[in-house]
């Protein structure tokens, strides 16, 4: 399997009309920005009245306003916007994506290496689509609190509870029709932002000094081990930072470019220094800076405004799940699951529901556990450093060996990029205890399932091999002794383009009988997104009525082998009727034979039963099918 060796900096032709790009532009902003765009709800609050939060002095609220200000302009602005976007592999973006474009270039003694960074990172993500939209939602229905001072805590966690379940419900209905509202409900958010900012920045503008980098460095100064403690916290400015990655392949990298420099960062930075202001004249309002920033006639609109705008990050979290998953599975490393399209128009709009229904009950879980946000803050940042650190290491590696880089350069850059993730990365392990474990069990635990998988079908892969017999040798049996041979096509999927299907092999034993044209169908995943046409076809000839056909698709396609066979124009092929499917159903027993531990066989062994059939995920016509068992020892 060859993976990509071409990189394309800018995969999407921009539109040439300002109004399409305008739109596109504010299109990314509904999606991409969403996380981001609900830090200020709660980042200021928890480094001023947090776990580890510092007084409510002057220096030390300058000194946090310097740190947001650089840690926004250093990681989204230059890491992320000015060189991480150009790392698409062919317009695709994300952890998976980088790890599966630097794995060619690199000799093979790294590539597990590579591979096992890529793939942790991967699982690091599941965490964080669990977190944000618990986090996100507490905290803006939290603004409540301030309303009413004595609402009791155990109503706001139920009133989050309710508007998590009603998000999830929606998935299945696809969210194409209520992403039409994303760009502008997210735009008023973030006009919003700005407003609140302007004025309390008009009251006391002295905290447009925090911009000198003088304020962060004497911050440390001052607070020491505490002012490194809090680096935890600030970090809080930038999660949704990977969204911008992984998201090219929605927008482009213009676009998103245009939507954070044009919008999201000025309306970020106005609101975080209006906190910032407030703050120095009302220290009392530390226990929730944003909400206190609000006239009390519009804390109820607030706190609606602030709710859809959770729900939105959250949304954009949650389809990443599934985006994840699909490459998960097409690259190997997950069971196939099932997948329900939500739009006939628009591609990549999927909805899985045992994602779906695992992520709301860990959010649930999340919000009556850690029963407030300012608890769950302290689970936040963990998964997100490390992801960032991840993506520093294979971006080093991209522009070192593909881009072909000098070495002092691309360690000079890389250099700095991590010095900064690992910064936030040591003040984030210091909250390992206080919650920080959650998203390193949840890393683990689909770390574990996704390379029990990989390795697993590998397992299976070799068992069958041992069996396997060359398609022409099989051939030459038969001359020898000619089954009955009988009009149609019968296809037989396989995963190996050499031997003979162990399905092939049993029906001749058993049914003594043979199609007049038989084809042994391949479907192999690249790893790169996409492949044009889908389910390139490379057809070989074997003789006696016998075809070889390997289908080609990228990470990010989704195979239909019937609609690929159709589109075949090849003499001696018809698949226009009369075709008939026949699939190997594998019945796997673990077993004390060399190959993984025990405890994993078995796991593979539940994992597999409970997998998607592959009628459905090759979406195989169910009354065309036939399924001949095999059984293979582990």
């Amino acid at each position: 399997m060859q993976l990509s060796t071409e990189t394309h900096p800018e995969t999407h032709v921009v539109p040439r009309d300002g109004r399409q790009f305008a739109l596109l532009a504010l299109a990314a902003l509904g999606v991409v920005y969403g996380d981001i765009g609900t830090s200020p709800l709660y980042a200021l609050r928890e480094c001023f009245h947090g776990l580890h939060a510092v007084a409510v002095t002057p220096s030390n609220i300058l000194g946090v306003l310097s740190l947001v200000f650089w840690a926004l302009v250093l990681v989204i602005s230059v890491k992320y916007l000015a060189f991480i976007l150009r790392a698409d592999n062919r317009g695709e973006g994300g952890i998976l994506a980088l790890a599966a474009l630097v794995t060619p270039v690199h000799a093979k003694s790294r590539t597990g290496f590579v591979l096992t960074l890529g793939l942790f990172g991967a699982a690091l993500l599941y965490a964080d689509g669990m977190i944000t939209p618990a986090i996100s939602v507490l905290s803006a229905v939290e603004g409540l609190q301030v309303a009413v001072p004595f609402l009791h805590q155990s109503l706001l966690e139920g009133i989050a509870v309710a508007v998590l379940v009603g998000l999830f419900m929606i998935q299945s209905r696809g969210s194409t029709n209520v992403g039409k509202l994303f760009g502008p409900v997210i735009l008023f958010w973030f006009f919003t932002l700005a407003m609140m900012g302007i004025y309390w920045i008009s009251c006391d503008p002295i905290v447009l000094f925090a911009i000198n980098p003088y304020y962060a460095l004497h911050f440390f100064v001052l607070n020491g081990w505490h002012g490194f403690m809090i680096l935890g916290t600030v970090f809080l400015v930038v999660t949704g930072g990977e969204a911008l990655y992984a998201d090219i392949g929605h927008f482009g990298a213009k676009p998103i470019q245009m939507a954070w420099f044009v919008v999201a960062l000025p309306a970020l930075l106005i609101n975080y220094f209006g906190q910032g202001a407030l703050l120095l004249l009302h220290p009392a309002g530390a226990s929730n800076p944003f909400y206190h920033m609000a006239p009390p006639w519009a804390l109820y609109p607030l706190v609606i405004l602030a709710t859809a705008a959770a729900v939105i990050a959250s949304q954009a979290v949650i389809t990443g799940s599934y985006s994840l998953t699909l490459q998960a599975i097409q690259l190997g490393y997950c069971p196939r699951l099932t997948i329900e399209h939500t739009s006939h128009h628009q591609r990549g709009q999927i909805y899985i529901p045992a994602i779906n229904w695992i992520l709301m009950i860990a959010c649930i879980g999340l919000v009556l556990g850690f029963h407030s946000s300012s608890n769950l803050a302290a689970a936040y940042g963990i998964a997100i450093t490390m992801t960032m650190v991840i993506t520093t290491v294979l971006f080093f590696v991209l522009v070192k060996d593909h881009w072909k880089w000098s070495l002092p350069l691309a360690v000079s850059l890389s250099g700095l990029f991590m010095v900064i993730d690992l910064s936030f990365f040591g003040a984030n392990a210091l909250k390992l205890t206080h919650g920080g474990w959650f998203p390193l069990l949840v890393a683990g635990v689909v770390y574990i399932l996704m390379t029990t998988w990989r390795r697993g079908r590998m397992l299976v892969t070799k068992r069958l091999k041992q069996r396997h017999v060359p398609l022409e040798l099989f051939i030459a049996e038969l001359l020898s002794a000619p089954p009955l041979r009988v009009s149609g096509v019968s296809v037989f999927m396989s995963s190996n383009p050499i031997g003979t299907p162990q399905a092939l092999r049993h029906n001749v034993i058993h049914n003594k009988v043979l199609h007049r044209t038989v084809v042994i169908v391949v479907v192999e995943t690249a790893e790169v997104p996409h492949i044009v046409p889908k389910g390139k076809a490379e057809i070989e000839q074997v003789g006696e009525g016998f075809w070889r056909i390997v289908l080609s698709y990228g990470f990010m396609d989704e195979p239909d082998v019937p609609r690929a066979l159709a589109c075949i124009d090849h003499p001696g092929l018809d698949f226009s009727a009369g075709v008939t499917y026949f699939l190997g159903r594998e019945t796997l027993l673990a077993t004390d034979k060399p190959g993984m531990a025990l405890w994993r066989e078995r796991l593979f062994v539940w994992m597999s039963r409970n997998a998607q059939p592959a009628t459905h995920f090759y979406r195989l016509p169910a009354d065309r099918v036939m399924e001949v068992g095999v059984q293979v020892e582990l």
